[in-house]
């Protein structure tokens, strides 16, 4: 069983958040707290598909040394990465959207736990990365983005 507990406690937040969604501060980012929370549930939505899609034989270990410094940390800089397009949110983010994502990511996570540990997805700049080190990706990932929230709603 992988440890989702960290991951459930940011989806919580993110829910937390939405009806602030529309709240915005340029001075921290381009973008609004809709955009921060539609993208971190793509996220946490895409990779747990890419997972269960994957097959564990064909996993090759090739994660990267900039992944491992980023899981190791915790950390991702700001501003450095772009957005693949299948994990931008659309250009109206509407609430309802970002409740039935949630929904969504919920039943997600519990599929997470019953994951090969082979299981994989292919991350741009990482390599390969299997469900151990996905969980904390995710975590990292979703994390981020609250503290950008965070930045924005002060």
């Amino acid at each position: 069983m992988k440890n989702t507990q960290k991951l459930s406690k940011y989806l919580d937040e993110l829910e937390s958040l939405i009806p602030k969604f529309k709240e915005k501060n340029p001075k921290v980012s381009k973008s609004n707290v809709g955009w921060q929370i539609d993208h971190s549930l793509k996220v946490i939505n895409n990779v747990i598909k890419a997972l269960e899609a994957s097959d564990p034989k064909l996993y090759k270990s090739n994660f990267s040394f900039l992944g491992w410094v980023f899981l190791s940390l915790g950390y991702f800089p700001r501003g450095k990465a772009k957005a693949p397009k299948h994990v931008k949110p659309p250009e109206v983010i509407l609430e309802e959207d970002l409740v039935s994502q949630v929904k969504a990511v919920k039943s997600n996570l519990e599929s997470l736990a019953n994951l090969n540990k082979n299981s994989f997805f292919e991350h741009p700049m990482f390599g390969n990365v299997n469900t151990k080190k996905a969980v904390r990706f995710l975590e990292v990932h979703t994390n981020h983005h609250l503290k950008i929230i965070r930045d924005i709603l002060k």
